[in-house]
C-alpha cells in the first residue's frame, strides 16, 4: 500500500509542476480587446457551424452568432441530413435573417466521417479570410469574434475551452475531469512553442506529441487552413480536432489554446446517456488506440485519484496523513478549477467516484473495440 502511494505522490507532483504553469499560461481570449477598426478594414470572417439533430440548442447558438459586435462576418449553418427539427428551425431563422447562410448537406461518402465531412462543406463554402469553426452545442458573447481575430494576428490557428456550463449532477460530475486533465498534465505553451529543453534534432519529431485542440471553437486564417488540406487531413478521424492540431504542428505552424471565460460558452451534454455514448465514442480514439497506454492511464488514475480517498479512512495513522495530503492537492487543483470556470466544488469531493465512472466508461471502450461493436452518435455509426 505504501509503494502505491509513492506513486500516487510521484505522479501529483508532476501535476502540480504542469497546473501551476498552466495557471499562469493558459490565456484566455478575454484577454484580447476587441477588433476596433472599420468594416471596410475588418477582413470577412465565416463563422461555420455543423449541425445534425441538434434541435435542442441550434437556435440559442446560432442568434448568438448573429449578434456579434465584430463588423465584418457572415454564418453558415450547414443541416446535416438531421432528422429532427434542424432543418425547420434553420429555414425559419434563414427567412428572417440576411446574414445566415443555410446550407443543405451532401449525403455523407464512406470514407469520411460525419463531422469533418459536415465541416469540410462548409469551408467549401465559407468566403472568409479567417474560418471559424464552432460547434451548435456553443453561444458566444458578443465579443468572442473580435477577441478571436485579434489572437489570430498572433498565430495561425487558435483554439478556445469553453466555459462549460453545467447542470445536472452527471454533467457537475463527470465533465470537469475533461479540463481537470488538460490543466494538469499538458503545458499549454508546449502547445504553441515546442519545449527548449527538447533537443534540436527532435523538435519536428516530436513537435505533435505536445498538440491539443477543442473542437468546439477552432478557428484559422485561410491560408493555414489549406495548407494542411483542411478536414481532408482528417476525414476518418473520431477525434478530428486532436488530430487536426497534431497536422497543424506537422506543418510548421503555429496553434495557441485559449479557455473561454466570458468569450465562449458550451453545454457539451445534457443527460448522463448523452455523456456516456458521447465520450465512449472518443474516449479510446483519444489515445491513439494504444491499449497499453490506455490501460496504464486506467490503472493510474485509480491509484492516484480513489486510493488515497480509501486508505485515507481505512489506513494506520502514518499512511493516513500521507493519504491526506494527496487528497488535498486533489482537491485544492480541483478548487482552482472551480472557482476558474465557476463550477460547484462541493462536487470536487466525489473525485474518486468520477474517476470510477471513467473506469466503466474505458471497459465498455475496450469491449467495443475487441468486439467490433460499433458506437452511434447522433443516429449514424462511428
Amino acid at each position: 500500500m505504501d509503494l502505491l502511494l509513492y506513486i500516487a505522490a510521484g505522479y501529483l507532483t508532476f501535476t502540480i509542476a504542469v497546473f501551476t504553469r498552466n495557471w499562469f499560461e493558459f490565456r484566455s481570449l478575454s484577454e484580447f480587446q476587441p477588433f476596433s477598426g472599420s468594416r471596410k478594414s475588418a477582413p470577412l470572417v465565416s463563422i461555420c457551424i455543423p449541425a445534425r439533430n441538434e434541435e435542442k440548442v441550434i437556435e440559442t447558438c446560432v442568434t448568438s452568432a448573429l449578434k456579434q459586435d465584430y463588423p465584418n462576418f457572415e454564418v453558415l449553418v450547414l443541416d446535416d441530413n438531421s432528422t429532427d427539427d434542424t432543418p425547420v428551425i434553420l429555414e425559419k431563422l434563414s427567412g428572417i435573417i440576411n446574414n445566415l447562410h443555410h446550407l443543405n448537406g451532401n449525403e455523407k461518402p464512406d470514407e469520411w466521417l460525419g463531422k469533418p465531412w459536415a465541416c469540410h462543406q462548409l469551408s467549401n463554402h465559407a468566403n472568409g479570410d479567417y474560418l471559424i469553426f464552432i460547434d451548435a452545442d456553443v453561444w458566444l458573447e458578443e465579443s468572442a469574434i473580435s477577441k478571436a481575430v485579434n489572437a489570430l494576428q498572433k498565430s495561425d490557428v487558435i483554439t478556445v475551452w469553453p466555459k462549460q456550463k453545467l447542470k445536472t449532477f452527471w454533467e457537475k460530475l463527470i465533465i470537469p475531469m475533461v479540463y481537470y486533465g488538460l490543466y494538469s498534465l499538458l503545458p499549454a505553451r508546449y502547445v504553441e512553442k515546442v519545449p527548449k529543453w527538447l533537443p534540436k534534432s527532435l523538435h519536428k519529431k516530436m513537435s505533435s506529441k505536445f498538440a491539443a485542440a477543442c473542437g468546439q471553437f477552432l478557428a484559422f486564417n485561410k491560408e493555414a487552413y489549406n495548407k494542411i488540406g483542411g478536414h481532408t487531413s482528417v476525414k476518418k478521424e473520431v477525434v478530428e480536432d486532436v488530430e487536426l492540431s497534431k497536422v497543424i504542428k506537422n506543418h510548421g505552424l503555429m496553434l495557441s489554446m485559449y479557455d473561454g471565460v466570458g468569450t465562449v460558452n458550451c453545454r457539451m451534454y445534457q443527460s448522463h446517456k448523452e455523456i456516456f455514448e458521447g465520450l465512449r465514442k472518443n474516449f479510446f480514439a483519444g489515445f491513439g488506440k494504444n491499449t497499453s497506454l490506455f490501460l496504464t492511464m486506467t490503472v493510474l488514475q485509480f491509484i492516484v485519484y480513489v486510493l488515497p480517498f480509501y486508505i485515507l479512512f481505512t489506513g494506520n495513522s502514518g499512511q493516513q496523513l500521507f493519504a491526506g495530503l494527496l487528497v488535498a492537492v486533489i482537491l485544492v487543483q480541483r478548487w482552482m478549477l472551480d472557482f476558474k470556470f465557476g463550477w460547484n466544488p462541493i462536487m470536487s469531493f466525489l473525485q474518486p467516484i468520477t474517476i470510477l465512472w471513467y473506469e466503466i466508461l474505458a471497459a465498455r471502450c475496450l469491449w467495443d473495440h475487441y468486439s467490433g461493436k460499433k458506437a452511434y452518435w447522433k443516429g449514424r455509426e462511428v
